[in-house]
């Protein structure tokens, strides 16, 4: 990833520069800022990814933004603190810290989040390099691979094998910039919820199919997409994704972790992972596999018709209007656990390896 933390550090203090610079001319103090948002954004499919378009917004201090403008700031002094005495606090911490900021005390952590957002934007760098972690969980690995990783207090290089985890797994930590693999695995499935992850694991899907299972989670994190990113580039591996067949898994899920979100454009070329496939669950196995389902909710219905209407990466993939449009004439969703339906080994034992087949039938 780019960015060193010297020039990190240089480009918090050449923004601070350019603030002083104003007020000493008399000139009122102006931050620009690209706007994070899917209607600034494009898909290239050489890229594989959400590109800003460069649309920016530009926060001038005026008495309407004075808290926003100082906000900003003291997040940015924070943050230059961190990276000269090379520590880390994480995006609660952020948030507590900031109680000593008296009128520019964050409201709540939402409020401190999209600063921090707006700090990395700015910057054109990520949370990490700024020495901001995130609080959440960042996955959980099971199968053929050796993570090697290095011990905090001696350095000592560490192996950690992902088979030997017994009824457990590997967590994937909150940065995996360091981190070095050794793999023999074919591919990587990247499962929506827990409870398909430890099934798989369960019924030693990993060990029958010399894969790599990981468990994303909900949305995974950053620390989980590039994880499997940098995993997946060093062993040109291929990715595939089983998420549940309704909008949720198809765009939050599955959308971000191929080609990212229109909120954090800035980034995308580093969490996305471009070569990841999706293998399920579709509109298509509710009727092959007579799947119980869920009738849509009209928040489904929305955002299904927003992402055909709105979504690049949609509009560009004729085969994902078809299966949205699909599930919108059928007005049902289904889960990944449905298919428990025909018993608890049918995941691991007739559904995946059938899809294994034939992954060209994958969707892009």
């Amino acid at each position: 990833m780019s960015g060193k933390t010297g020039s990190v550090a240089d480009k918090i203090v050449e923004e601070a520069q350019v603030v002083a610079k104003r007020i000493q001319l008399r000139q009122k103090p102006q931050m620009k800022l690209p706007i994070r948002a899917l209607g600034n954004v494009s898909y290239n499919p050489r890229g594989g990814y959400f590109r800003l378009n460069g649309r920016c917004k530009v926060r001038t201090l005026t008495v309407g933004t004075v808290r926003t403008f100082a906000q900003t700031l003291k997040m940015l002094a924070m943050s230059l603190d961190l990276i000269r005495t090379s520590r880390h606090s994480t995006k609660r911490e952020a948030y507590y810290q900031a109680y000593n900021w008296q009128q520019a005390a964050f409201a709540g952590q939402d409020e401190s989040d999209t600063v921090m957002d707006d700090v990395e934007a700015m910057l054109s760098v990520n949370r990490e390099q700024l020495h901001f972690r995130a609080d959440e969980h960042g996955g959980e690995v099971a199968g053929e691979l050796i993570v090697i990783d290095r011990d905090r207090r001696s350095g000592k290089r560490l192996e950690i094998d992902c088979t030997r985890f017994g009824s457990g797994a590997y967590s994937v930590p909150t940065v995996v910039e360091h981190l070095d693999f050794r793999a023999k695995a074919k591919f990587i499935l990247a499962i929506e919820t827990k409870g398909m992850f430890e099934r798989l694991v369960e019924e030693s899907f990993h060990q029958a199919y010399h894969c790599i299972l990981v468990s994303m989670g909900g949305v995974p994190s950053r620390a989980c997409r590039r994880f499997i990113r940098r995993l997946a580039d060093a062993h040109g591996l291929a990715v595939y994704v089983f998420t549940d067949g309704d909008p949720y898994g198809y765009f939050n899920i599955y959308r971000t972790l191929k080609v990212g979100s229109g909120n954090a454009a800035h980034l995308n070329e580093f969490f996305c992972v471009p070569q990841a496939r999706f293998l399920g669950v579709t509109a298509d196995d509710i009727i092959e596999y007579k799947l119980p389902t869920h009738p849509l909710k009209e928040a489904d219905r929305k955002r299904g018709n927003d992402a055909m209407k709105n979504d690049p990466f949609i509009r560009h993939h004729k085969p994902w209007q078809e299966t949205i449009r699909k599930m919108l004439e059928m007005g049902v969703r289904v889960e990944q656990q449905a298919l428990a339906k025909h018993g608890l080994e049918f995941v691991a034992k007739e559904y995946l390896p059938r899809k294994l087949k034939h992954v060209e039938a994958f969707l892009p």
